[in-house]
């Protein structure tokens, strides 16, 4: 398995980092997305 690769999106205004291994598989960070609704992300997930 290859090494992942890592990149960021901006929507607005938070940064949502993309994952990929392939380039055709890729996976975006819940995390980062929870982040938008709470300063506590494991109370949104």
């Amino acid at each position: 398995m290859g090494k992942a690769i890592k990149d960021t999106i901006h929507a607005n205004g938070i940064d949502i980092g993309i994952y990929t291994l392939d380039f055709e598989n890729e996976f975006i960070s819940l995390t980062d997305i929870a982040r938008y609704k709470s300063d506590d992300p494991t109370a949104v997930i």
